[in-house]
């Protein structure tokens, strides 16, 4: 199983900040690129405890279903999605908020199996875990950006 932690600083409200990670319409526009949109269970606003999301994006040339749902959740600390079903053999998305003076500390612990057993991993080792990190890093970024300027 794969590992990718990151940490971000952000220099606003912990409500703000874990309330944008939670937010599926903000999700979509932090990852405009891929053409990423929910397609079917909760679709827009607030996700909780409970409720599932499907996202249909671009990815690698390639477009596809993803299903996460929030299986753990403590306002305004942490949460955790994990896949129901999708293109990875399983993952777990960890996202913990910590207050830090006037600031928000973000962690954000994305754990992942790829598929297709031995070539998964040789695909993992080339490329997806490089690609999985610099998506959540383009996101962090943009609520950062977005989180700072509220």
């Amino acid at each position: 199983m794969s590992k990718i932690e990151i940490n971000s600083l952000i220099d606003a409200d912990i409500e703000i900040c874990f309330n944008l990670a939670r937010d599926v319409d903000f999700h979509k526009e932090s990852l405009k690129h891929s053409h990423e949109k929910a397609v079917a269970g909760k679709t827009s606003g607030l996700i909780g405890l409970g409720e599932w999301v499907t996202w249909e994006a671009k990815h690698l040339g390639v477009k596809q279903q993803l299903t996460s749902k929030i299986t753990e959740f403590e306002y305004p600390n942490y949460f955790v999605d994990e896949m129901v079903s999708g293109a990875f053999k399983s993952f777990r998305h960890e996202h913990y908020f910590r207050k830090n003076n006037r600031k928000t500390l973000m962690i954000d612990v994305f754990y992942f199996e790829s598929p297709f057993g031995l070539l998964g991993k040789l695909i993992n080792w080339l490329f997806l875990k490089k690609y999985v990190q610099n998506l959540l890093t383009t996101r962090n970024k943009f609520l950062k950006e977005q989180a700072e300027s509220l």
